[in-house]
């Protein structure tokens, strides 16, 4: 038997000889973006691409080897790809998003729209972003929102879109794609939760709990203490402390936070009662126009990839091999298409950068679905 040594020594050879091959080949691969720059032809060539992958796979002696072929010229292509790629963005084809760049979202004399009533967490977040004497307005819902910016009756909306301690707002995330809107800012406001109830209410007295779904769960821990509370869910925060001033019921009692309890009249039971004395929430501010900051530094996009086997990775790999990072990434079921998912995916970056031109391009050709959620 050949010792480990002498192995070594030919598997180093080979693959001095792969990597000769490979720079060849990507050498070849500059052609090809050139002709189909000339020709208009698209990179990505679907089917060209699978007839290959079946017929370098059949010359494979074993079902193992046949697998890591098919993997490993998987790859080739890829990379063969993302350097066309380049090359256009490089010759300025189409690299740019349709985006316009502006210095700063316009603070005056616009219209905002947030979910909920007065004392709510999104008036709140709007109020630290576009200022105290913001013009803002509520609605019920967060797609009656939505509807504002896209009717025009509002310019901006502010959306809860993520908390530290109970996740994701998945129905915001479903909004994005469905509505013609793009996020230019966001704002991190720290959520202090309270046990609320009339002015005259005591611990012993409560019965009943109201609040935001979100906030029930974010107090979790203290309502389990009190597992006799029956607890029930409302659009908002500052909706359940409106309820419970208006029905004047001390039984009854809101998890709010204490500004809307100067709101609404009401007495702070118990101040801050949620699970994570760190607790944040990341809203959004969300436009119509499709607008992008000067000095943004974050994208997010959302996403469809082919439903098989590592396209997800394949996907993901334009961040990877274009240098950048990503530091967020959720699914959503896709409405109508049984165990198929939608990605969202926040990155660092500006639309005007060439790697994220790259990547954005990449991406558009490979993906059954590609918006670009906003540049901020």
């Amino acid at each position: 038997m050949k010792d480990l040594i002498r192995l070594r020594e030919e598997i180093d050879a080979i693959d001095t000889q792969i990597v000769e091959l490979y720079q060849k080949r990507m050498e070849l691969s500059v052609g090809v973006a050139e002709y189909k720059i000339k020709t208009g032809k698209k990179v990505f060539d679907k089917e060209r691409e699978e007839e290959k992958l079946e017929k370098l796979s059949k010359l494979a002696v074993s079902e193992f080897n046949r697998q890591g072929i098919r993997e490993l010229f998987e790859q080739i292509m890829a990379m063969s790809r993302k350097r066309q790629y380049q090359l256009l963005t490089k010759k300025g084809l189409d690299g740019m998003p349709d985006f316009t760049e502006v210095s700063e979202p316009e603070h005056q004399n616009v219209r905002i729209v947030f979910q909920g009533t007065a004392g709510a967490y999104a008036q709140l977040a709007l109020k630290e972003y576009f200022g105290e004497d913001a013009d803002n307005h509520q609605v019920d819902t967060w797609r009656d929102a939505m509807e504002a910016i896209a009717n025009g009756t509002a310019d901006y909306a502010v959306l809860p879109i993520e908390n530290s301690s109970a996740g994701i707002v998945s129905e915001n995330y479903d909004l994005m794609v469905e509505y013609d809107c793009y996020i230019i800012g966001e704002q991190i406001l720290r959520i202090d939760h309270a046990l609320l109830g009339l002015p005259d209410a005591e611990l012993s007295d409560i019965t009943d709990v109201y609040s935001h779904p979100q906030a029930l769960m974010q107090c979790g821990r203290y309502l389990e203490a009190h597992r006799a509370w029956e607890r029930h869910s409302l659009k908002n925060t500052a909706v359940a402390a409106q309820m419970i001033k208006e029905e004047g019921k001390k039984q009854k009692a809101a998890i709010a936070s204490t500004l809307t309890a100067d709101i609404y009249g009401l007495k702070v039971i118990k101040p801050c009662i949620q699970d994570n004395q760190t607790n944040e929430t990341r809203f959004i501010i969300v436009t119509g126009k499709r607008i992008f900051r000067k000095d943004a530094s974050k994208i997010s996009i959302c996403f469809e990839s082919p439903h098989k086997s590592g396209s997800l990775y394949h996907m993901l790999s334009h961040f990877i091999y274009n240098g950048l990072n990503m530091n967020h990434i959720e699914s959503r079921p896709i409405q109508g298409k049984n165990w198929e998912y939608r990605f969202f995916v926040d990155f660092e970056g500006n639309l005007k950068d060439s790697a994220v031109q790259n990547a954005l391009r990449g991406l558009k050709e490979e993906t059954s679905l590609l918006k670009i959620l906003g540049n901020y």
